[in-house]
């Protein structure tokens, strides 16, 4: 067996550590070291107690030792997306106003990872309530790309992408509204799964009917990430919207095959959004790589010409009613960008809501028929590759200016508002050596699908 190391699979981890290879101690001490190394530079942990994260390791290696049953991710050290409330675990949620917010409930996704046996080591840094698709804040500053500091990790899980992509960290978890899982992956050069709503329940949530943002798993391959899924999807009699199926469906080992398949590429949706053409050409590339497996691959899109109002109407009123409130009492607390955002949701009327998710309904529909012809929808994850570090977003696209700080995520926020399961996959990189992901869209429901199409595609490239 190959000795473990902080760059091995997060399977091979749990496994040596099940095996007595490696103890959950051992196994830490690899993961800190890692982290004194790394992070100092491109800030992705935060909050790190490694008393604690000590403590808990021992805690692993004594209940193995006690020959009771352990979880599927026994003795795996993790931090948490500052955004999920951890019991006794500083939770800023990237805002001055939480800077010192310690919950004394985990939520659900928190729950059940914590059930499956990790080590928590600390959290990931975010953006301000998850804002914004590059990760700084004024509580703890900005996370670096870990291939090249001078640029964006992306975000807001941009703590978590870049942490897994330097060996920070085995497993991350993450959430997605308009491609927070899927924008840092890319940029990073790992794995996020946007899972389809319901697939991975949240609680608590101020709505359980609203259903724009959804947690999901991070890792360096499609295996772990497989493994995460199993454990953070599955129905909870506290989320009324959750899909039935266990978690254990979505457990490696993953068999896919690329033969066969019927593949719909298209680099920008039929002229939905500009995309730069590093990106268009990996996205372009990666058309060979599915032909090479077998796979029938076809220029073609779904029409998703009311996706763009539906996602910025949604989002700004879910965004108005969860932080309205609060903007009232602090103005001067906010970024500048999302202080607008909440604002925007003010002036939303019920028709406006009510046209948005009609829209919504509609999407689903032309997806659902999209998909008796295609078996999955592959476009770029992110229009842009790595932007520099110190821009809030990129303010051009080949020469063409964006109108607003969301412009250059349609790639992934028109995707969000479908309902469907989308992942992003590592593709390719730029000339100068910044990754790339694709985006691969598979219909609602089909996660094992759009892992078992992933873990071929992951072979084959």
């Amino acid at each position: 067996m190959e000795t473990v190391s902080v760059d091995s699979t997060a399977r091979a981890m749990v496994a040596a550590v099940r095996s007595r290879e490696i103890s959950a101690r051992e196994l830490l001490d690899l993961h800190l070291a890692r982290i004194a190394e790394r992070n100092p530079e491109l800030n992705a942990i935060v909050s790190l107690d490694e008393e604690r994260a000590r403590e808990g390791a021992a805690a692993a290696d004594a209940h193995l030792a006690s020959g009771a049953e352990v979880g599927p991710l026994h003795g795996l050290p993790f931090a948490f997306k500052d955004t999920h409330a951890v019991a006794g675990w500083r939770t800023t949620y990237g805002s001055p106003l939480y800077a010192d917010h310690v919950p004394d409930t985990d939520e659900l996704i928190v729950e059940r990872v914590r059930r499956a046996g990790v080590v928590v080591i600390g959290k990931t840094n975010v953006p301000e309530f998850a804002a914004g698709s590059h990760t700084f804040n004024t509580v703890f500053g900005t996370t670096r790309n870990p291939v090249d500091p001078s640029r964006s990790a992306g975000g807001s899980s941009g703590g978590a992408a870049c942490a897994l992509a330097a060996g920070m960290v085995p497993l991350a978890d993450g959430s997605d509204m308009g491609g927070s899982l899927r924008n840092p992956a890319s940029f990073c050069g790992v794995v996020g799964l946007r899972p389809s709503l319901g697939r991975v329940p949240e609680w608590p949530l101020y709505n359980q009917f609203e259903t724009t943002s959804v947690g999901g798993p991070m890792a360096r391959n499609v295996g772990d990430l497989a493994l995460l899924l199993s454990v953070q999807a599955g129905p909870d009699p506290r989320t009324p919207q959750a899909l039935g199926q266990p978690g254990s469906t979505f457990a490696p080992p993953l068999t896919g095959t690329l033969a066969g398949l019927r593949v719909a590429l298209s680099a920008d949706l039929g002229g939905a959004f500009d995309v730069d053409d590093a990106v268009a050409s990996v996205v372009a590339g990666s058309a060979a790589v599915f032909a090479a497996g077998g796979a029938v691959v076809t220029e073609a899109h779904p029409d998703l010409a009311v996706a763009d109002d539906t996602f910025r109407t949604l989002r700004a009123w879910h965004l108005q009613a969860k932080l309205g409130p609060l903007l009232r009492e602090h103005p001067d607390s906010f970024k500048q960008s999302l202080a607008d955002n909440i604002r925007l949701g003010e002036s939303l009327t019920g028709a406006d809501v009510a046209r948005a998710y009609t829209q919504r309904t509609a999407l689903a529909e032309t997806m659902r028929r999209f998909f008796e012809q295609y078996d999955v929808l592959v476009l770029p994850v992110s229009q842009v590759p790595p932007f520099p570090a110190d821009q809030e977003f990129p303010h051009t696209i080949n020469g063409r200016p964006m109108a607003t700080y969301l412009d250059w995520m349609r790639s992934a926020y028109l995707i969000t508002v479908t309902g469907c399961p989308a992942l992003a996959l590592p593709a390719g990189r730029t000339p100068d050596g910044l990754p790339v992901g694709i985006q691969v869209v598979a219909p609602h429901g089909q996660e094992r699908r759009l892992l078992e199409v992933a873990s071929a595609f992951e072979a084959a490239h």
